[in-house]
């Protein structure tokens, strides 16, 4: 037989552009067209409603960026149309291959209320099922002019402040039409049995039987009247999608799914939109089509519709409680998991599930978090902890350099525990259902032979309006289809269920799952991760002191709300392209200033709480927020301050040769001539921080230009160049005294300028460095190396509620691939007996190398990322000025850098008052340390306080409740008991015993007698 495969093929892609789709909306009447720009930002809809329109016609342009524009669309169905399934055609303007990165709409009935959403592959709104004829049609169209900022290049278009005023997008149509149901679904066939055919080898008889088929249906086709023969087309179709699938064809569960960026290339407001825009369409469909099942994570998202489209919200709700509408993932919002901070996470899951406990009754059971860059090892325990069974994600699949080797496996976390976690083999969390990308989860599911389901998010997302009726088209052709895998429209929790129950004793992978990509945005835009730094450590001693205030002072109300709507806001701004810095300007300055507030707001909390506690005098109280007893105050107490044992005064002298000497009888620190450090000795070791004839505290500077996303990634090919900043503007002893001596050094480099503050104070072990850049850089990386004589083998970086090691050699390519790596407060290096921590008050990024030196020793440099200066998706990231604090630690362990990191971040207040504030709780071993106390969500006035092994090791230690305790209690995250018995009756002098594994949460109940 002749081979005409590429003649049909290509018969079939040109009818189906020019005359079968064309035809499935037939007869148009055009719509009365009405417009009216709405002012600044967004509009009330009663404002739109009530709104002057002005005439408008197809072909006019419309909307400047970030405008928004209504339209009233008026029209009569004609007499003739009765009986017919009629819909409006309502196309802005939109190009189909951008889904979700353009304008958009939403279409309200004149009395407010929402119809659905307009987005490219979904323009259409249906006006009656069987038409009488003389309806009439009014509806008013919001439509949103966002620009399409998805080319990786540098604009100004990312912030209404610096966009153009000129319109975007020109009205392509608005006509009432008739709904052809044959050609509609011929178009479905037709698209399904191509998609299949083209996946299908070249010697399987399969596709063949399609290409005939199809052959045959174009054939029975008339393309002058393609309405009326289309019926006629499908019948030839009917034995090839009849054939059933093979016993042993790959299952897919197919789960509804629009993923939604909190914000990214688009503000914050705009998203409450896309949201609303997206459900509504959801709702919409879940009336039509009962099988159709839509899971959606982020109650920050639900609460945005509840707050601004309450009727929305009624029938979200409703749909929630016949099964279709499905909350998943358990988390306020998808967040970066490298940089939260470990309570913030777990208020990450106490927030997100009570919203869906309070307002769905629902106990999500699956952690869904397609689109973060990269999952921290500390995540699994808190997975658990939050009452959730299992793990998803897609982005791991990004990876440069190495495939994961998994799809469905158990994940291992460094406490040791276990989720189950599935990593969709279709690689990508925005599917079409089509056979392309079905055939790639197939191929590509890493568990033949022991596994046979995946699980497949489908639908347009990030505004693209979710899935459509054409994806649960293709879902049921597909259900049981020879040379497909098997897809069934199913709620994600039925998946794991199936999945575990299949595959129980799935591999296990220990550690972190490290994104080989998007390296940089632990750096990119600095003051937005400095803010949530600091909000977190706010956060902390807001808690704390108005804790104790509600226990100790007569008439002290706890903030309760006012600290859940605080916790919120911080958890929002811990999106994973808010944190990551990878939004555009708009998001990160208002970004800075939520901040701002932020601190204000938490500082007044703090000082109102600490003044009611202090009480009336004029003693001079140092409050103690920090784990550990610090210069004689206990950890959550207060008190006179006083010096540590041993004290000696600082002394500065000058150095032979130029520059000066720092000492305090505890660290001799030598400062050179060009202001860097050349010796930090450990006097009670005698021992040398710093490798021979290297500086500390170099600032360095690379160029910073990768292959692809800008504000994300760095690619390790940035350290082939690099500059050393040693050029002096000034070197001077800018403060001195017996308590601390600080030196200043100036520096000017391309046209920025940074000043460094090192500082020895009494009875420290810590060197303190204050850099204040003025960064105007453009596509650079600006680095803090410091170099140690120390032979590591791998480096200790904190992470949420503990540590994770990380190789310092390159091995492997696993290895490799983690040439910049996150670190929260700190990083440490040693060898057998002594070591050497790196602090920080707000940086994430860091790179641990190794080389050997002439004289036969090994030099570790671990090396701070501070700027980085990408154009895209912000063309001034992170330009100004900048303060950012680090500590280099000669000596320490890691328990001394937990402690020192704790204090770097959670510094002293001093408050006048009558005398000493003992502290609400405390912990008799230092291994042991409280992440937070607070009281508990439900208002009962039970104390709540979260503790965690902090060094890797086990640990007993006594809780000490300064208060009156009736009953102690482990609970999880969301503070409810845990099954079983108390953690131990509390003895008379109010002690509970623990008793805790490595890296172990523990949240204990403390009821008040």
């Amino acid at each position: 037989m002749h081979d005409d495969r590429s003649i049909t093929e290509h018969r079939l892609r040109r009818v189906l552009k020019e005359r079968i789709k064309p035809a499935v909306h037939s007869r148009p009447v055009p719509l009365a067209i009405g417009r009216w720009e709405a002012p600044g930002e967004p509009v009330p809809v009663s404002e739109g409603l009530a709104a002057p329109y002005g005439p408008c016609a197809i072909g006019e342009t419309w909307g400047p960026a970030w405008g928004t524009t209504w339209f009233k669309v008026t029209g009569t169905v004609p007499a003739e149309w009765a009986g017919r399934t009629v819909e409006a055609v309502l196309d802005l303007g939109f190009d189909r291959m951008m889904p979700g990165f353009q304008c958009e709409g939403l279409v309200h009935r004149a009395d407010g209320s929402e119809v659905k959403a307009l987005n490219p592959y979904n323009d259409w709104v249906r006006v009656a099922d069987a038409a009488a004829g003389g309806e009439q049609v009014e509806w008013y169209v919001e439509a949103a002019s966002n620009p399409v900022l998805v080319d990786h290049s540098a604009t100004y278009e990312g912030d209404r402040g610096t966009s153009g005023d000129q319109p975007l997008y020109r009205l392509a149509r608005m006509d009432l039409a008739v709904f052809e149901t044959d050609v509609w679904e011929l178009v479905q066939d037709l698209e399904v049995l191509h998609d299949l055919m083209t996946q299908l080898g070249e010697a399987d008889a399969r596709r063949y039987e399609i290409l005939r088929a199809i052959d045959a249906a174009l054939d029975a086709l008339d393309l002058g009247d393609v309405p009326g023969t289309a019926a006629a087309a499908r019948t030839r179709l009917t034995g090839v999608l009849a054939a059933p699938a093979h016993a042993s064809a790959h299952r897919i569960s197919a789960v509804g799914h629009a993923h939604i960026d909190s914000a990214w290339l688009w503000p914050l407001r705009e998203t409450v939109r896309k949201v609303s825009r997206t459900t509504s369409n959801m709702v919409n469909l879940m009336d039509a089509h009962p099988e159709f099942v839509f899971a959606m994570s982020q109650a920050q998202q639900l609460d945005w519709i509840k707050t601004h489209r309450p009727e929305l919200f009624e029938r979200i709700k409703k749909k929630i409680a016949d099964g279709q509408f499905v909350p998943v993932g358990g988390m306020w919002v998808e967040s970066d998991t490298n940089m939260v901070g470990g309570e913030a996470m777990a208020r990450q899951f106490l927030y997100g599930k009570k919203f869906f406990l309070d307002e769905f009754g629902i106990e999500t059971r699956n952690v869904w978090l397609p689109d973060s860059f990269g999952y921290t090892a500390a995540m699994p325990q808190i997975v658990k902890l939050s009452g959730s069974q299992w793990f998803l994600t897609q982005k791991i699949c990004w990876s440069q350099v190495n495939a994961f080797p998994h799809h469905t496996f158990w994940w291992e976390g460094i406490d040791g525990t276990r989720v189950f976690t599935h990593f969709p083999p279709v690689d990508t969390y925005n599917s079409d259902l089509g056979g392309a990308q079905l055939a790639h989860a197939a191929a590509n599911y890493r568990e033949k032979g022991r596994g046979s389901r995946s699980l497949v998010p489908f639908g347009w997302g990030d505004g693209g309006g979710g899935p459509t009726r054409e994806h649960l088209a293709r879902a049921r052709r597909q259900r049981d289809l020879e040379g497909s895998p098997r897809v069934e429209i199913e709620r994600p929790d039925a998946f794991f269920e199936k999945a575990h129950a299949e595959y129980a004793d799935a591999p296990v992978w220990a550690g972190e799952l490290y994104l080989e990509l998007h390296r940089g945005t632990y750096t990119s835009q600095a003051k937005t991760k400095q803010g949530n730094r600091r909000s977190e450590s706010l956060l902390r001693e807001a808690e704390l002191w108005a804790a104790t205030a509600a226990v100790r002072v007569p008439g002290y109300g706890y903030p309760y709300e006012d600290l859940e709507r605080i916790w919120k806001t911080v958890l929002l701004h811990q999106f994973h392209d808010i944190l990551p810095g990878s939004s555009i300007a708009w998001v990160h300055r208002e970004a800075r200033a939520t901040y701002a507030e932020v601190r204000e707001e938490l500082r007044g909390i703090t000082l109102a709480a600490q003044t009611a506690l202090a009480g009336e005098g004029a003693a001079e109280l140092v409050f103690n927020c920090a784990p550990h007893t610090r210069r004689g105050v206990p950890a959550g107490g207060a008190g006179p301050a006083q010096a540590p044992a041993g004290w000696q005064r600082v002394t500065v002298e000058e150095r032979h040769g130029g520059g000066h000497v720092l000492a305090n009888g505890r660290l001799l620190v030598e400062i050179d001539g060009r202001g860097l450090i050349v010796s930090a000795y450990d006097l009670e070791a005698r021992r040398e921080a710093l490798a021979p004839g290297v500086a500390a505290n170099l600032l360095q500077i690379h160029p910073d230009f990768p292959n692809m996303w800008d504000a994300w990634d760095i690619d390790a090919f940035y350290r082939n160049s690099v500059t050393d900043l040693v050029e002096l503007d000034a070197l001077e002893v800018a403060e001195g005294g017996p308590d601390a001596v600080t030196v200043r050094v100036s520096r000017s480099f391309g046209r920025s300028a940074a000043v460094q503050s090192i500082t020895l104070r009494a009875g420290a072990k810590t060197v303190d460095l204050v850099t204040e850049v003025d960064w105007h850089e453009t596509e650079k990386f600006l680095k803090a190396a410091f170099p140690l004589d120390v032979k590591a083998e791998r480096s200790a970086s904190e992470t949420q509620f503990g540590h994770v090691y990380r190789a310092t050699h390159t091995n492997t390519s696993w290895e490799a691939a983690k040439f910049e790596i996150c670190a929260h407060r700190w990083i440490h290096v040693e060898e057998p007996g002594w070591g050497t921590a790196i602090l920080n008050d707000s940086t994430y990024g860091h790179d641990v190398t190794r080389d050997m030196r002439p004289d036969g020793g090994q030099t570790t440099t671990v090396r701070l990322s501070l700027l980085r200066a990408p154009r895209y998706p912000d063309p001034e990231t992170d330009q100004g000025a900048h303060t950012l604090r680090f500590s280099l630690a000669p000596g320490a362990q890691i328990a001394d850098a937990v402690r020192e990191g704790h204090a770097l971040n959670l510094p002293e207040r001093v408050v006048p008052g009558a005398g000493p504030v003992a502290p609400l709780l405390a912990v008799d071993e230092a291994a042991v340390v409280v992440e937070a106390v607070k009281l508990a969500e439900d208002r009962s006035g039970d104390v709540v306080v979260r503790l965690y092994e902090s060094l890797g090791g086990r640990a007993t230690a006594s809780l000490t409740a300064g208060f009156p305790l009736s009953a102690a209690f482990e609970t999880d995250l969301l503070e409810r008991p845990l099954p079983g018995p108390a953690v131990a009756a509390p003895a008379a002098d109010g002690t509970v015993a623990l008793t805790l594994r490595p890296f172990q949460i523990v949240t204990v109940r403390l009821r008040r007698a």
